[in-house]
């Protein structure tokens, strides 16, 4: 019976006293663990000649083939326990090129996973170089960390041009400011982020997009892109209030319902407030879309007009400009309210990639900008939960609401 992996381990230190060993004699330089990881990848590479060849060392061939082992050559391969030497076998007609460590290959695939999960975190070339030195011993250099993490852009590449969804639902749609460098010199560069919601009710980041500055012209941009690779039909967009933003969605889905952020817009109805005052504008305000329809929430806003518009004209002015995209959320219950009525779906996202860049003052590349919040993205994505947990009774409701556009 073939033996699991924890009794191969107690096989291999059974005879191991722990109890006379350092921290060092296990975990330092030529310790316990670097000298396991020796013996495991020599002991498959051993093995892999077995199956080379077609026999065992102790045997002889059945067949005479005319070639066999011949001796071993020595190599230095970086792990992520530090630095080993290992000895490869060889064979007499020198066609063997062992897997587990190819012919060139001086970093073991572990290494080179504590390198990108370093980069995913936001540390910078020079912290992973200084991290990998005082843990591991092990110095690199700022090439082969690029080297390293280069690699990913093949899949950042093709995450970004693959196939989505006909339909998404709800799909939300921001923008980050994060610095780079252009030419040389340091500028704001406006990351796009989509989030759609698909017909299984799961969140699915669409795309990133930089830009110099986030404008409606370059959300056309965005949304036609989305449209391009394969998105027929968006049933609620949710957005900030940018200028030109809702005519830019519907110039690509002219049947796409449009939900401007309430806390957006109560952001940017408190920015000019007294803060003595704050808490009240806040409290009248929350009369508006907590209301149970559509007309209550209307006049509840003619209510709040009517007592602050002598003080403060401009919040009410902004609310009715606004109302005929922010007043979407009122055909829905309650679960899909507060699923639309906020962009606090990708607010949350656009945070965890923040805390990923803000330790660096400014990226060299937009390459190095995509590279760190794929990995970031990617890692946030684990963690994520169903933003509408009855998401069967949602899509009844779109379906009463959207009618054939629902697909069965």
């Amino acid at each position: 019976m073939a033996m699991n992996n924890e009794g191969i381990i107690k096989e291999l230190l059974k005879d191991v006293d722990f109890k006379k060993l350092t921290p060092e004699q296990i975990t330092g330089q030529n310790g316990l663990i670097q000298q396991l990881t020796k013996m495991i990848i020599e002991t498959a590479m051993n093995a892999e000649m077995t199956d080379h060849l077609g026999y065992e060392k102790s045997e002889k061939s059945s067949v005479s083939t005319g070639n066999y082992r011949n001796g071993k050559s020595s190599k230095k391969v970086i792990t992520s326990n530090g630095e080993i030497e290992i000895e490869i076998p060889r064979d007499r007609n020198g066609e063997f090129e062992p897997q587990i460590i190819k012919k060139h290959q001086k970093r073991f695939d572990m290494f080179d996973d504590k390198i990108i999960s370093m980069y995913a975190r936001g540390m910078t070339t020079r912290d992973i170089q200084g991290h990998l030195e005082e843990i591991y011993g092990v110095e690199v250099s700022p090439d082969l960390i690029s080297n390293v993490t280069n690699e990913i852009m093949k899949e950042v590449i093709e995450w970004q041009s693959r196939p989505l969804d006909p339909v998404y639902p709800i799909v939300y749609l921001d923008a980050i400011v994060i610095k780079g460098r252009t030419d040389g010199k340091v500028a704001n560069k406006s990351v796009y982020t989509a989030i759609g919601i698909n017909l299984q009710g799961k969140k699915e980041v669409l795309g990133l997009w930089i830009s110099e500055n986030e404008g409606a012209k370059f959300w056309l941009q965005v949304v036609t892109e989305i449209k391009n690779r394969g998105v027929e039909d968006i049933f609620i967009a949710c957005m900030d209030g940018l200028k030109g933003f809702p005519d830019a969605v519907n110039a690509v889905f002219p049947q796409t319902r449009i939900q401007l952020c309430i806390v957006h817009m109560i952001r940017n109805s408190t920015k000019y407030v007294s803060w003595k005052e704050q808490k009240t504008i806040c409290v009248d305000l929350k009369k508006i879309y907590t209301a149970p329809s559509e007309k209550s929430g209307r006049d509840a806003l003619d209510e709040f007009a009517e007592k602050w518009d002598h003080k403060y004209p401009m919040i009410s002015k902004s609310w009715k400009v606004n109302w005929e995209n922010l007043n979407e959320f009122f055909a829905y219950p309650m679960d899909i309210r507060k699923a639309i009525y906020t962009t606090n779906a990708i607010e949350s996202l656009n945070s965890s990639l923040r805390k990923v860049t803000q330790k660096r003052s400014a990226f060299p590349t937009d390459e190095a900008i995509f590279k760190v919040l794929y990995l970031a993205l990617t890692k946030a994505e684990k963690k994520w939960t169903m933003p509408i947990r009855d998401w069967g009774a949602a899509m009844n409701q779109f379906a009463v609401y959207f009618g054939e556009r629902v697909p069965l």
